[in-house]
């Protein structure tokens, strides 16, 4: 039994190895000019298929144009990382953030991905700002503090702020808006670099500080790296020792422990970052003015934290509630309609009924060619229950297909905890998706003040709900795009752009580098001056 298990294992070991090989020779390899034509017509005409508004912001005319053009351009054999490079550029022009182009990556053996996990690249330790043309080092999670405030000249001797920008026309905001594009470079600058340059072991990378320039190489390092103890001397081999801890200080850390791991599950946690989700606090000495930070709307148990930060806000009368947006990328329907219910001034539907383009939109999304077989084997066999179950939410008027998701679509009356007093929101070109859609109902309803700059997500809904990923057969590129049109009844002319602030303040770099917070302290002396 043994010796079967041995060979079974030994058997998966080589196929898994044969398959990565596999994968990467078909991506590092140049692509036939005809094979290449087909996957661009396979991108188009999968968005033609499945996505319920792509004309929405670019009319049919134009995105013919565009992609006849791309197929134009393709006149030589190139690998799937340069065919990347000029796909997503033409993906972008449907001008619908959910709809993404993902680039191919070197896939690794076991084993390889076993070394790796023990390393860290230091150059995914920088956290990195684009202001005013320029690329920032906002934060480093690295050793070196001394790098923050610099700013970042070249990268392997290429321009910093000449890859931000040609990064920025690689993905798109909804709309016509351009807010999302410097946010959002600067949040995902590391994540476009490797999609652009591939695996890398190390980086030149060129700071200014002040007047003077300087470089720096950042390497894959250990992430533990062991100590020679023979090399230390009796004082740092003391340090390096753990601290015998008391009775008393083992049940704090037990109990705080605890305390975190209750606090992830309800506050929700991002762990890259290493931040809860979700944050409330007063600012001052007293309860006249609460804050609560929503990093974004995808874990944690939201209903908990509502709950209990609007009962606090109710129990002591609270005066000013400051919404912070910012950055939130969006996340489930589900917990910003149960937010809003608490800050609604009258009854409301949260959403209309959804466009798609299918009475199964769901099945549409997990029975795509990237779905694993086995997930594909579970979904054919509740095959029956869920296309049931599809088709009874969706109806047909006029030739357009609408899902309706009950819950969300119902008029409903405010939560008892509902909360009249002062509202501000803060937003900026990274309150995308579902945090604009909450910010589209408090901005049409004229609940809040806003301030800040203009979302990236649009004031007239977004396409989102389900997804459907699909992957291009020659170069193995990775297409992502929404399912289902998911909007407010509101609107607003002209389409196409995100909610605006009712004060614009945007943040310098000067107030950045000191710590600053400039929107959040217009606030501040706006509440103190009224009072």
């Amino acid at each position: 039994m043994k010796k079967l298990l041995f060979t079974l294992g030994l058997l998966v070991f080589f196929v898994s190895c044969k398959s990565v090989e596999k994968y990467n020779a078909q991506i590092t390899k140049l692509h036939a000019v005809e094979d290449l034509h087909q996957d661009i017509d396979k991108v188009y005409g999968q968005l033609k298929r499945h996505h319920p508004k792509l004309y929405q912001y670019t009319p049919k005319a134009v995105l013919d144009f565009k992609f006849d053009s791309l197929k134009q351009t393709i006149k030589l054999p190139m690998d799937s990382r340069m065919f990347y490079k000029q796909l997503a550029p033409v993906v972008a022009q449907v001008k619908q953030g959910h709809v993404s182009v993902s680039s191919v990556a070197k896939r690794f053996t076991r084993l390889e991905l076993k070394a790796l996990k023990k390393k860290k690249f230091e150059f995914y330790d920088l956290d990195v700002n684009y202001l005013d043309g320029k690329l920032w080092v906002k934060n480093y999670k690295g050793k070196d503090s001394s790098l923050v405030g610099n700013e970042i000249v070249s990268i392997n001797d290429e321009s910093a702020s000449k890859l931000a920008e040609l990064y920025k026309t690689r993905f798109a905001s909804d709309g016509y808006n351009r807010t999302l594009h410097n946010r959002y470079v600067s949040k995902l600058f590391s994540l476009f670099y490797y999609r652009d340059k591939g695996f890398l072991d190390s980086l030149k990378v060129t700071f200014k500080a002040k007047d003077s320039l300087f470089s720096k190489t950042l390497r894959r390092i250990d992430k533990n790296p062991k100590k020679n103890k023979k090399e230390l001397d009796s004082a740092t081999a003391e340090k390096l020792k753990p601290k015998k801890l008391t009775v008393t200080e083992k049940k704090a850390t037990r109990k705080a422990k605890k305390q975190f791991r209750k606090d992830k599950r309800n506050l929700g946690y991002i762990p890259k970052d290493k931040k809860i989700t979700r944050n409330f606090k007063y600012i001052g000495k007293d309860s006249a003015v609460a804050y609560m930070k929503l990093r974004s709307f995808t874990n944690g148990n939201f209903k908990r934290f509502y709950k209990e930060s609007f009962a606090k806000i109710n129990a002591n009368n609270t005066k000013h509630l400051i919404l912070d947006l910012r950055d939130n990328g969006g996340g489930r329907i589900a917990e910003i309609d149960y937010l809003y219910g608490f800050l609604a001034n009258k009854p409301y539907q949260f959403i209309k009924e959804s466009e798609v383009t299918s009475r199964t939109p769901f099945i549409k999304s997990f029975m795509s060619n990237t779905t694993p077989n086995s997930i594909k084997i579970i979904g054919a066999l509740f095959y029956p229950i869920v296309a049931t179950h599809n088709i009874l939410k969706t109806r047909k008027e006029s030739d357009t297909i609408y899902f309706k998701f009950k819950k969300h679509t119902k008029v409903k009356a405010p939560n008892e905890l509902v909360y009249s007093g002062k509202l501000y929101v803060l937003i900026n070109g990274n309150s995308f998706s579902a945090s604009a859609l909450l910010s589209t109902h408090l901005k049409a309803t004229k609940r809040a003040t806003f301030v800040g700059e203009e979302t990236g997500g649009a004031f007239n809904g977004t396409v989102a709900g389900v997804f459907k990923i699909y992957k291009l057969p020659v170069s193995q590129i990775k297409v992502s795009m929404g399912l289902m049109q998911i909007e407010a009844p509101q609107k607003q002319n002209p389409d196409g752009f995100g909610i605006k602030p009712d004060v614009e303040v945007l943040p310098n770099l000067i107030d950045i580098q000191s710590g600053i917070d400039t929107e959040l302290e217009w606030i501040l002396n706006d509440i103190y001056n009224l009072d």
